[in-house]
């Protein structure tokens, strides 16, 4: 599931262009299409606590599923902007609840395993992104609209959705999430308790400890979404590169932090999740500040290679430690990673506009010593 998400996620952005030319979008007019997908995502906190409370997590997952591939499917027959904008709004519903239900299924098994594969998880999200990405490159060197291609996407992957959550049947039991085979009582603790965990509450923003796990996300969030969208524009802007190498400095940035997923938790057994969090962060900010201060655009990209590694363990471990205090805790804390999504690009465009494109890279690195900070007194990060 973490896998066809990213595909799913990824084969959008990967026709924004495409999109956008057809409809002759501005720029100002893009942002807010984009936008409208982070406020659909924010709304749809409150209802991924509720679908988890009443559905479980399997159900949540499958119907979420399902639904972000029609939303998909939507975007691709958008025939004006206004269409478009609330196609993408109705995107970000289903992926912010497909979100929060992966993560707490994800959290259970973890949590029955006893062995932390948050990371690897997550590793599974990047890829399939990369792979979205690809494939959305490929569709468009074809001259395939982005209606057909997604209409030709959206029928396999619903088979592959729906095959995913019946095979999750076998050790997620719906009424509590719970893993079926297990041995121990604990185990039976819900990923989506019904009122049992989350009280009446169905949707809270977090407090308490529960704070510092949510600043964490919120200012990684801003991080990801700020080197993103504008990494390849200080490639171009600072070092004057051709429109071919501007896309490699997010590509260092994605494939450093794969790979850091995929060795997350093994290195967290040895080290802790604070720890390497903690010091991610630190290489992240060492990385950035080092990419606008190089007079080269490759040494630049060893800077935000460093970031992805540096910052590739922050989602899936603070996500992991927010699961185990239930649905709505983890809905709290994802709505603080997806409001800092939204704030980020913005701020550094403005940023970029006063002060130049380093200063606002160079803020980004400071955001990323912020969140070593902050993970350094993060106790329920374990």
């Amino acid at each position: 599931m973490f896998i066809l998400f990213g595909l799913i996620m990824g084969s959008w952005t990967g026709r924004i262009p495409a999109i956008r030319a057809d409809l002759q979008i501005p720029h100002f007019a893009l942002s807010m299409v984009l936008l409208c997908g982070g406020i659909g995502a924010v709304i749809s906190y409150p209802v991924s606590s509720w679908m988890m409370a009443r559905l479980g997590g399997r159900k949540t997952v499958l119907i979420a599923g399902l639904a972000l591939l029609a939303a998909l499917v939507g975007i691709g027959l958008a025939p004006s902007v206004s269409l478009l904008m609330a196609a993408v709004f109705m995107l970000g519903i289903p992926a912010g609840c497909l979100n929060v239900g992966m993560n707490a299924v994800a959290t259970t098994l973890e949590k029955a395993s006893g062995k932390s594969t948050m990371a690897r998880l997550h590793a599974g999200c990047c890829a399939g992104g990369l792979a979205g990405a690809t494939l959305g490159g490929l569709m468009a060197s074809m001259n395939i609209a982005p209606a057909r291609h997604f209409l030709l996407l959206a029928a396999p992957l619903a088979v592959l959705v729906w095959l995913a959550c019946h095979l999750l049947k076998a050790v997620v039991v719906d009424d509590d999430s719970a893993i079926s085979d297990t041995k121990t009582s604990d185990a039976k603790t819900s990923d989506a308790s019904p009122d049992a965990r989350a009280g009446k509450k169905m949707f809270a923003l977090p407090r308490g400890p529960l704070a510092l796990l949510g600043t964490l996300v919120f200012l990684g969030a801003m991080s990801e979404g700020s080197i993103a969208d504008w990494s390849g524009v200080f490639l171009k802007d600072h070092f004057g590169v051709a429109d071919a190498v501007a896309p490699l400095a997010f590509a260092a940035f994605s494939v450093t932090m794969l790979l850091a997923r995929l060795a997350g938790d093994r290195l967290k057994g040895r080290h802790g999740a604070r720890r390497l969090v903690s010091w991610g962060a630190a290489l992240a900010a060492a990385g950035l500040l080092f990419a606008v201060s190089v007079d080269s655009a490759y040494l630049a990209l060893a800077g935000f290679g460093a970031a992805g590694l540096g910052l590739a363990l922050v989602f899936p471990f603070v996500f992991s430690a927010a699961g185990r205090q239930g649905p709505v805790a983890l809905a709290g804390v994802a709505t603080m990673a997806y409001s800092g999504s939204l704030m980020g690009p913005p701020v550094i465009g403005a940023l970029a506009h006063g002060f130049g494109m380093q200063a606002a890279i160079g803020f980004i690195g400071v955001l990323a010593a912020l969140i070593a900070i902050v993970a350094a007194r993060a106790g329920m990060l374990k």
